[in-house]
Order: structure tokens, then C-alpha cells, then sequence
């Protein structure tokens, strides 16, 4: 008898453990695993701690390819993403802003760090070595290239592609938005995602 009392608190709690996944937190929306876009990959963050696509579970992720000597369209859309969590309140903290470096040659894990300080504080900065970069942006889809003026060889500037994705509590692609997303389509679409019903 005695050890039935075990085994059945044993099976309480190993009832229990997928309980977790229902608070505040979770991804109400799931991702679809089957479309190639994420997955895994390990960077930098300005602390100089690794951050990999396991490290980021738990909250739907707001990711962003840029660089920070982009001249307009980076620091636009940063601070769209950072009026849509601001708009939001509490429910910001549902979501993990996250802003990968396509430009590792100058956007050391310093310079991103101190690049964001502009945006929205909940934001993750993110840098590596090119092979560590290019195998995030690969996992993402997300093109880019380094445009090298003739007569100005040290002031290159990168071309990229601007899309915001979304991703599930796991990493997993639920949608993007286009370049150029203003911060009340991302509100939108944030809201959507707490709130799936009303969409």
C-alpha cells in the first residue's frame, strides 16, 4: 500500500508537467513546422552570452534581420516594432524582440547592444562570426549582400531583404510581414496572435 502512494504522486505530477505550457505565456498560435523558415542556429548577445534558438523558448519572437549603419529603413522599422510592443503594455512581455546583424564585420555584440538602446528595452541583439550570421540568416531565407561604392571601397553599405517574422513559443515560422510594416500592422498582427479569436 505504502507503495502505491509514490506511484500515484509520481503520476500526479507527470500529469501535471504539461500544465506549464498553459499560463500567461504560452503561444496560443502554433507555428508550422514544415515551412523552412528558422530553426537553429547560435549567436552572440551583447553580454557576450550564446543565444540559440533553444535559449529564446517561451514567448512568440518578433525577429529582424538589419545592420546598424542602415541609414533608414533598420532604424524605421526597429521603431515600428518598438511602438507596437509599446502600445500593447503588459502584453509586450508575451513577446521576444530579437535583431540579428546581417554586417558582423562592424555590429560586434558591443555595437548592437549599444545600437539598441534606441528601441524598445526588451530587445535582443544579436551578432556572431560571418559563418555564425550567414547560418541564421540561411535558416530565416533572408538574402543579403555587401554593395561596395568604386570610389569609396571602406563605406559599403548591405542589401537586404526586410521582412519581420513571427514565430511560435518554439521557434517555429507563423507568419512575416512585409518591409516597411508600419507600428499599427504590427500592433495588429501581435494582437492576433494573444487573442486568435478575433483575428
Amino acid at each position: 500500500m505504502r507503495l502505491l502512494i509514490p506511484i500515484a504522486l509520481a503520476l500526479l505530477l507527470a500529469g501535471a508537467v504539461p500544465l506549464s505550457g498553459c499560463g500567461e505565456t504560452a503561444c496560443k498560435v502554433k507555428g508550422d513546422a514544415a515551412v523552412p523558415i528558422g530553426g537553429a542556429f547560435e549567436l552572440t548577445d551583447p553580454s557576450g552570452k550564446a543565444v540559440t534558438n533553444e535559449t529564446l523558448k517561451g514567448k512568440y519572437r518578433i525577429v529582424y534581420f538589419g545592420f546598424t549603419f542602415c541609414p533608414d529603413i533598420c532604424p524605421t522599422e526597429l521603431q515600428n516594432i518598438s511602438g507596437a510592443l509599446d502600445t500593447l503594455g503588459k502584453d509586450a512581455d508575451r513577446f521576444t524582440p530579437v535583431f540579428i546583424t546581417i554586417d558582423p564585420e562592424r555590429d560586434t555584440p558591443d555595437v548592437v547592444g549599444k545600437y539598441l538602446t534606441s528601441f524598445h528595452p526588451s530587445f535582443i541583439g544579436l551578432s556572431g562570426s560571418a559563418e555564425q550570421v550567414a547560418k541564421a540568416a540561411g535558416a530565416y531565407r533572408v538574402y543579403y549582400a555587401r554593395e561596395v561604392p568604386a570610389d569609396a571601397p571602406d563605406a559599403y553599405t548591405m542589401n537586404h531583404s526586410g521582412y519581420v517574422y513571427l514565430m511560435d513559443c518554439e521557434g517555429r515560422y507563423i507568419r512575416h510581414l512585409d518591409p516597411n510594416s508600419s507600428s499599427a500592422v504590427i500592433e495588429k498582427a501581435l494582437r492576433d496572435l494573444l487573442d486568435p479569436g478575433s483575428a
